[in-house]
């Protein structure tokens, strides 16, 4: 398959995607992958690729392996020890900062704006290609691992989900789904999730998509991160930004939207696995709970809903996790990590073995 996304390298070969020296990370590379006129009309838009370099380790059975990581809302790549636990273990490492984030992000851009999630299947599917292109090369295809976070993972959900009946090729060469804490309801007040409110989200979605929904934005989330603050990591804060970006209709309009067709039931046709923290406190100032829960997402909700996913579904709780697992405290994040490699693991031997599957 011939990738798309981008022009000749320095190299002279026009078939070659033209990978940059990335602007955040060293040893890191980035690919614009141009796109189609903005649907939402705040063109030019595109999105980025970003790819760790280095050499990898067999994979199993000398099958290539790839990791395609889609970030939450007020997100973007940054954290690098993610993809060296995968690196380490012989999957080459990719992320996606979707249009108008992160990387992808233009002054002249909404931030993380967009009315239909389905937009995304532009981008999640140029990248695919990338990847196959790269990492399969004249070995074959490659085993793809799709991993989202908070609205990622609802976003990735869904393309799987229509990618299986729209094109049966592109979802075969992915074997699995990784959910951090992704969004599949809508927190808060129940009422916000009645009938009526949902209709009036909607009708704001179609002619108001631009406006901010009128909301006090905590910084309490930001805070146990940023190594400004009271947290560990380091990233630009232009686009992830300690109190969040606003909302608007429009974007909560599509997310809704996309809760609806989670709720109905959809089938990503792959093993899932959900990871999630173990308690949700919502603290809109800085304490000790946004360092051991979910202060973003109600956890009850994840649990809930995963089930929806499809296909074999594994929900992990991780004990005093955050909103992003992978950004939890030291003893949180290695569990996840822990319990991402059993996963793998398993998921390894069902596929070497299937004749032993059990379904579900």
């Amino acid at each position: 398959m011939t990738s798309s996304a981008g022009q000749g390298a320095a190299d002279g070969d026009p078939g070659r995607p033209d990978w940059q020296p990335d602007r955040y990370l060293e040893t890191y590379e980035m690919l614009t992958l141009p796109l189609a006129p903005d649907p939402d009309g705040e063109d030019p838009i595109t999105a980025t690729l970003v790819r760790k370099r280095g050499s990898l380790t067999a994979g199993r059975d000398g099958t290539p392996r790839a990791v395609l990581y889609v970030h939450g809302f007020t997100d973007y790549f940054f954290h690098e020890p993610l993809a060296d636990f995968f690196h380490d273990r012989g999957y080459a490492f990719y992320a996606l900062d979707l249009r108008k984030c992160g990387r992808s992000l233009l002054a002249a851009h909404t931030a993380h704006f967009a009315t239909d999630l389905a937009v995304y299947d532009e981008e999640l599917g140029q990248a695919l290609d990338v990847i196959v292109d790269e990492v399969g090369g004249a070995s074959g295809d490659p085993d793809i691992l799709v991993a989202g976070h908070s609205t990622g993972g609802l976003i990735t959900t869904l393309w799987l989900d229509r990618l299986r009946s729209a094109d049966p090729t592109r979802h075969g060469r992915v074997r699995g789904l990784l959910l951090n804490s992704p969004w599949f309801d809508l927190q808060g007040d129940r009422a916000l999730r009645m009938p009526p409110a949902s209709a009036l989200i909607e009708t704001l979605r179609r002619v108001r998509p631009s406006t901010v929904i009128p909301q006090e934005l905590s910084s309490a989330y930001g805070e146990s991160l940023h190594d400004s603050a009271n947290g560990e990591w380091d990233y630009d804060l232009a686009v992830k930004p300690l109190g969040g970006f606003p909302v608007t209709f429009g974007f909560l309009g599509a997310v809704r939207r996309g809760h609806a067709q989670l709720h109905r039931g959809l089938d990503v046709g792959m093993p899932s696995l959900v990871l999630r923290s173990d308690k949700t406190v919502f603290d809109r100032s800085y304490r000790s709970t946004p360092d051991n829960s979910d202060v973003v997402l109600d956890v009850r909700q994840i649990a809930r809903w995963s089930g929806c996913v499809g296909g074999r579904v594994s929900v992990v709780p991780i004990t005093d996790a955050r909103h992003d697992v992978f950004l939890s405290v030291p003893n949180a994040r290695e569990q996840a990590y822990r319990e991402v490699d059993r996963w793998l693991r398993h998921t390894d031997a069902e596929h070497d073995s299937p004749a032993q599957e059990v379904s579900s």
